[in-house]
C-alpha cells in the first residue's frame, strides 16, 4: 500500500509500516526525526490535494480537543455559572476559536481521499461533535507498562486486535494521593516531554503494521 502518516514526526508508525514493504511517508509541519527521504514537512492537507494513498493514519493535534484542556476554556472563577455566562480564561481569550479550527481539522482529515482511515486521538469531545470512536485501545494491551487510553475512529479498517497484555504502570502523588501513570513524572523539560507524549508507541504502530493490509 501507499500509506501516509499525518501529523507525525517521529517516523514511528511511518517505519513500521516501512519494515512491512509499503510505501509509508510522514508528514508533519516540523522536520522529521527519521529520514527525510520519507517526509514530507508541510501541512497534511496539502499533500492529500496532490498525491494519492491507499491508507492514511491520523494524529490531529489534541491540544483544544482532550477532555484534559476542558479547564483551559473559562475565567476559573467563573466556575458556578451557566455556560453561557462563564467569560474565557483570561491567558487563553481565544481558546474557543482554536477549538473550532482543530474540529473542523479533524473531520477533514476522517473525509480525506484514502479509501482506508484511521485518525487517533486522546478522549475528548469528537465523541460528541462527530461520533464515538471505533475502539479505545491502551499501550499496555501492546506490550508497553504505560496507561493512556487512545481513540481510534476507523474507516474501512478492521478493530486493532491487543498483541501483549502487560501489567499497567501507576504512581501515587505527592500533594493529592491521586493514582497516576507513572510516566506523568518525565523529568525532561516540558518541550520535550510534550513532544515524546505525541509519539505512537512502538507496540501500537507495529500492530498498525501487521492487521492493516
Amino acid at each position: 500500500m501507499r500509506v501516509i502518516v499525518g501529523c507525525e514526526f517521529s517516523q514511528i508508525v511511518t517505519k513500521a509500516f516501512r519494515q512491512r514493504g509499503h510505501e509509508a511517508y510522514s508528514c508533519d509541519l516540523e522536520p522529521t526525526e527519521g529520514n527525510p527521504e520519507w517526509h514530507f514537512q508541510e501541512d497534511i492537507l496539502d499533500v492529500l490535494k496532490r498525491e494519492k494513498f491507499d491508507l492514511g493514519i491520523f494524529h490531529p493535534p489534541c491540544i483544544f480537543l482532550s477532555v484534559t484542556g476542558a479547564k483551559w476554556f473559562y475565567h476559573p472563577d467563573d466556575k458556578e455559572l451557566p455556560m453561557e455566562q462563564k467569560r474565557p480564561h483570561p491567558r487563553f481569550p481565544n481558546r474557543r476559536h482554536n477549538q473550532k479550527d482543530a474540529i473542523e481539522f479533524f473531520m477533514k482529515l476522517i473525509n480525506a481521499p484514502c479509501e482506508k482511515i484511521c485518525v487517533e486521538n486522546p478522549v475528548g469531545i469528537m465523541s460528541s461533535m462527530y461520533r464515538k470512536p471505533d475502539q479505545i485501545v491502551q499501550p499496555y494491551e501492546f506490550g508497553h507498562p504505560e496507561p493512556k487510553k487512545t481513540c481510534f475512529w476507523l474507516k474501512n479498517l478492521p478493530l486493532l486486535q491487543p498483541t501483549k497484555l502487560v501489567e499497567p504502570e501507576y504512581s501515587i502523588t505527592k500533594k493529592t494521593g491521586k493514582r497516576v501513570p507513572s510516566w506523568f513524572f518525565n523529568p525532561s523539560p516540558s518541550e520535550k516531554r510534550n513532544k515524546d507524549r505525541n509519539r505512537t508507541f512502538t507496540g501500537i504502530a507495529e500492530a498498525m503494521s501487521l492487521q492493516w493490509k
